[in-house]
């Protein structure tokens, strides 16, 4: 009984304003990303109270974003629509609102707090997987003849940067079987979304982690849930093709193997690196044998992204100062032999923010990168930590290929993971920021 009475004793609550936090993030998860007003407004409005609640002291980045956020609202008013600016002022408002309320959490508290953000991740990774694997429409997204999986989120590459992000995280926490299995799960989610962007952003994550935490070190942690991943993505491929059968089966039994994979591999001592090497060139062979039709995802080729940066250049020559406005950016172009075509984002944060708020805008926001990445580099010196920084550095290395902004979820995991990386502000003897 005094095992047990001692056990409850050290149990980790979370904090009110954090618990606000991860359901504003739980909300965004559910709605759509938040991408769509009932979504943003919901989750902006959790994360507010939970910024009342917290009451963090005014930084830098509070400065830089608030800063951004004015400049969004005065260069609507410049354009006659001065409403146009909000959407830009929730973005900036949740981003640094979940990382400054994160930051008042105490090292076991953010412990606790990556676990339950894993968790989230391990349900999503799964839902796409079961997505793609039993054709659920809803939850899948159909591209180039290719069913790609999206879950709750609806955007294949929203879902993929959550869960790039995730990944990394979870490979600083302490390892279990029960971690294992979710790191897993995440990472097979990265892979059904086919997301080459989030493939690439995981790729600057992991290397992240190699730099804070040790090459060694990462390798064995990354190793077994991404080997396991490449066992179940590769089993999932039949089941990719809208216009053949699906081999739910096959996907289920690959699954299977992926999960002893992720979670067999850490046992086998010295055997582990052979073991790998193993795995993975089956895991390459079965892949290529079962890759075909999936060219478009294996190509960094998009014309559409191409001819919409085209058009944003241009824009950007004509107001390279004070840009067009906040939420005025389309961009039109001619795509081949096919007519004029239109899309609203240019897949390009950066630029949309370039085209949209100008040159001040853009120095506004690198200048809110730089305070977030110093305020992480102070707050250095544990395994979280390392998990932390990559995170960011995950979201801000995706932002270069979608329109990640536009999509609360993301923004609210960056802001989360951002803050479990800065300094602890729960005593009030540190900054936050920078």
């Amino acid at each position: 009984m005094g095992e047990v009475v001692g056990a409850r004793r050290e149990s980790v609550a979370l904090p009110g304003p954090v618990l606000l936090v991860v359901a504003g993030y739980a909300a965004a998860v559910v709605a759509q990303g938040g991408f769509y007003t009932y979504g943003r407004v919901l989750s902006a409005v959790l994360v507010g109270a939970a910024v009342v609640l917290a009451r963090p002291r005014p930084n830098p980045l509070v400065w830089l974003g608030g800063a951004f956020a004015v400049w969004a609202l005065v260069r609507g008013l410049l354009g006659g629509d001065p409403v146009s600016g909000v959407p830009a002022v929730a973005a900036v408002g949740v981003f640094v609102g979940a990382a400054l309320v994160v930051a008042r959490a105490d090292e076991s508290q953010r412990a606790q707090l990556a676990a339950v953000v894993v968790g989230v991740g391990a349900l999503l990774g799964a839902s796409g997987w079961v997505a793609v694997a039993f054709r659920l429409p809803f939850w899948t997204t159909v591209a180039e003849g290719l069913l790609r999986a999206s879950s709750t989120l609806t955007y294949p590459n929203a879902m993929a940067a959550v869960l790039a992000t995730t990944a990394v995280l979870a490979l600083a926490l302490r390892p279990t079987p029960p971690l294992a299995v979710a790191t897993f799960l995440v990472c097979t989610g990265v892979g059904a979304t086919m997301s080459r962007a989030g493939v690439i952003a995981l790729v600057a994550g992991l290397l992240v982690l190699c730099a804070c935490s040790g090459v060694k070190k990462t390798l064995v942690a990354a190793a077994p849930p991404l080997l396991g991943a490449v066992v179940a993505v590769a089993a999932l491929l039949p089941s990719l093709h809208v216009a053949r059968e699906p081999r739910p089966v096959v996907a289920v039994a690959g699954l299977l193997a992926g999960a002893v994979v992720a979670v067999g591999l850490p046992r086998l001592g010295r055997w582990l690196a052979p073991v790998a090497a193993v795995l993975l060139a089956a895991g390459g062979v079965a892949a290529f044998r079962l890759a075909d039709g999936l060219a478009t995802r294996l190509s960094f080729s998009s014309p559409d992204r191409s001819g919409a940066t085209g058009a944003a250049l241009e824009l950007v020559a004509r107001s390279p100062l004070l840009g067009v406005g906040p939420g005025k950016g389309s961009f039109f172009f001619s795509a081949g032999n096919e007519d004029l075509r239109v899309m609203r984002f240019v897949h390009n944060e950066y630029l949309q923010v370039l085209v949209e708020l100008g040159a001040v805008g853009l120095l506004l926001v690198l200048a809110v990168v730089v305070a977030v990445l110093a305020a992480v580099w102070r707050g250095r010196g544990t395994a979280l930590w390392a998990g932390a920084a990559a995170a960011v550095v995950v979201v801000l290395v995706h932002s270069a290929f979608d329109f990640l902004w536009h999509v609360p979820v993301v923004l609210i995991i960056a802001g989360l993971c951002a803050g479990l990386g800065f300094p602890s502000t729960r005593d009030g003897s540190g900054k936050g920021a920078v």
